[in-house]
């Protein structure tokens, strides 16, 4: 007689959201729908009532009576206190008086107000260093799920610190953190550069990432002490520049040779007019 009961898995604080519970009478008549929160009725719906609906407040609980019916109960606004187990249950009119029922979890969740922020990177690495962060985020409920990945594949659990979340506020709020430490290695640079992403997710409600880009420092080259030789050249600069110096030793030769003439032909004459000197 019960064909299917839908609880969300998982909602948002302040939202309203929508349980269902439907069913096939097979020919019977409907008696009564009831709702139950961890064992505690809170709705009901009874057709040949006047108004057909009826509330039982408990804590965590608004319904909206005006939008709810046999087939659907709409809780408006939830809080943290509405998670739990809610259970629906059929019953037919006599004579059968068949009752059936089923249950679904549900968990009230409370998002981060910041997406997810990277800490302790530097702007440049190098093969060789070291590299250690801390992805962090901010106070939810439950805590939210971390994953590192370093050029878009997911990190070794051998690289990631994990950390107990830490729990704050009246309303226990939880932040979350994730470490990344690795040495860099060749494989880590994808032309030039190494990116770094953290994601944060509860369940599929909530899906947030944010990614660092990081350089490679670029290795410069020592540089080259150049082996200079004499080599032999044959320009027109040489040849004038030889040419010149060797009209210099020639003019120079020439020079010292009628110096030389002249002071022989003083002495001669000298031995001449004083023999003497002879």
């Amino acid at each position: 007689m019960l064909t299917e009961v839908r609880v969300p898995k998982h909602t948002i604080k302040g939202h309203s959201v929508r349980l269902e519970c439907h069913y096939d009478m097979e020919g019977e008549a409907l008696y009564s729908v009831k709702w139950y929160k961890d064992g505690r009725e809170f709705y009901r719906y009874v057709p040949r009532d006047d108004p057909p609906g009826t509330v039982f407040p408990q804590p965590g609980i608004i319904v909206d009576l005006q939008n709810s019916t046999s087939e659907q109960v709409v809780l408006d606004p939830i809080d943290l206190s509405s998670s739990g187990k809610y259970r629906c249950e059929v019953s037919a009119e006599a004579p059968s008086f068949q009752t059936v029922s089923d249950h679904g979890e549900m968990l009230v969740v409370v998002l981060p107000e910041e997406d997810p922020y990277i800490t302790g990177g530097k702007p440049r690495y190098q093969i060789g260093d070291i590299v250690r962060v801390n992805c962090t985020s901010g106070r939810s409920k439950p805590a939210v799920h971390l994953t590192w990945y370093i050029n878009g594949e997911a990190a070794d659990g051998s690289l990631v610190k994990r950390f107990e979340p830490i729990v704050s506020g009246p309303d226990s709020l939880e932040t979350s953190i994730l470490g990344l430490e690795f040495r860099v290695k060749p494989k880590h640079f994808k032309r030039g550069d190494m990116k770094l992403k953290c994601l944060a997710t509860i369940s599929t409600v909530y899906w947030k990432s944010n990614e660092e880009s990081v350089e490679g420092e670029k290795i410069q080259k020592a540089p080259m002490l150049e082996s200079r030789r004499a080599v032999s050249s044959d320009t027109r600069a040489d040849r004038v520049q030889a040419a010149s110096g060797d009209a210099l030793a020639n003019k120079y030769s020439s020079g010292l040779n009628f110096t030389l003439r002249w002071l022989l032909t003083i002495l001669a004459a000298s031995r001449l007019y004083c023999p003497l000197l002879a």
